[in-house]
């Protein structure tokens, strides 16, 4: 049995028994297609040899040299990855266009008797659709925004939400930020946009468009990633405002609770800090760095959030979200798991 080709279309609605990904570690980490396996023909560093052969000797002397790696290395993942894999087996195989590398893997395990399938267009293709969708796809949810200043809870409440059925995205979970200054997680980094693009178009694919969609109120920007501008248009005009309010001292306690972290990177956590600095001036940056320094974090958290979070939050909020000044207010207590399941309850039983 021959591998067969497969546009980018019909791949998205056929059903495989594995994604496998042939090109090298790098460009998978990148960015993949959802449920995608890693099988590279080329490593890293094999890549990077056959490149500059090709380049500096000679096309030919370069697909000699390659082709010898490319049936090691596939030999290699037959032996590891196919051995108990029954007739009826069905891969989709791609690398970056569709050309020689996913072509060789296909070719193979069509040789094997599987009904391998060759990606048209191999991951460009993918990534493609990806941005035409995140362009044009409309966001027939009903989309209700969390807004709130900073600490009142919203992310917590998003997840009580989802915990309690309800349909969400988590625009800061899959970016790996806070969105703030100092939001970066401990250990780890964002992805990079074209894999927080991914994943967002895979979220927005699985909607049911006839249940409300709820997401925290966002910025153009989450640490250094963009929010596709369709997604944060629908947002900012289409998009049913909740105001989640929090009394200060519950804010603080949930504050040093997501933000503990920085207790054991105080030298770091002043750093960021610094950013701050034009906006806020040097003396105020100094006194909140000294109190880091002390280790009254209570006390800066409460500053950082009534000179510098607060009114620069409200502000922008009210500048991009047009519903904001008729949002029904939420009341929470505090930040407590049982607080945040009363409130999703609320939020769900009014829809």
């Amino acid at each position: 049995m021959s591998s067969t080709p497969i546009a980018i279309a019909e791949a998205l609605s056929a059903t495989f028994d594995a994604i496998i990904d042939v090109r090298s570690p790098s460009e998978f980490a990148e960015d993949h297609l959802p449920g995608a396996v890693n099988w590279p023909v080329l490593d890293d560093e094999q890549r990077r040899v056959v490149g500059t052969m090709y380049k500096q000797v000679s096309a030919f002397e370069a697909r000699k040299v390659g082709a010898a790696i490319v049936a090691r290395n596939i030999a290699a993942h037959i032996d590891r990855e196919v051995a108990n894999m029954p007739k009826g087996w069905k891969p989709l195989v791609y690398c970056w266009r569709g050309g020689q590398r996913s072509g060789a893997m296909a070719w193979f395990l069509g040789q094997i008797g599987f009904n391998s399938r060759q990606l048209t267009g191999g991951y460009k293709a993918f990534r493609a659709q990806v941005r035409q969708d995140l362009e044009t796809l409309p966001i027939t949810a009903q989309l209700r925004v969390l807004c709130g200043r900073t600490g009142s809870g919203k992310t917590r409440l998003l997840q009580a939400l989802g915990q309690q059925g309800g349909q969400i995205l988590d625009l800061e979970g899959l970016a790996c930020h806070r969105g703030s200054v100092l939001g970066g997680l401990p250990d780890q980094p964002q992805p990079g946009q074209k894999r927080f693009e991914t994943l967002i178009w895979q979220a927005l694919r699985g909607l049911d468009a006839s249940k409300p969609l709820y997401l925290e109120s966002e910025s153009r920007k989450i640490g250094q990633l963009r929010v596709p501008e369709q997604l944060h248009q629908a947002m900012r005009e289409q998009g049913q405002c909740w105001w989640v309010d929090m009394p200060e001292p519950a804010r603080v306690q949930l504050l040093l609770e997501d933000y503990g972290h920085f207790a054991d990177d105080v030298d770091g956590f002043c750093a960021k800090l610094q950013a701050l600095t034009e906006l806020r001036g040097k003396e105020t940056v100094a006194r909140w760095q000294q109190a880091a320094r002390d280790g009254d974090w209570a006390g800066l958290f409460a500053e950082l959030m009534r000179l510098h979070y607060d009114p620069g939050y409200e502000r922008s909020l009210r500048q991009s979200y047009r519903q904001l000044d008729h949002a029904p207010v939420l009341e929470l207590e505090d930040g407590g798991p049982a607080s945040m399941a009363r409130a999703a309850e609320t939020l769900l039983q009014g829809h």
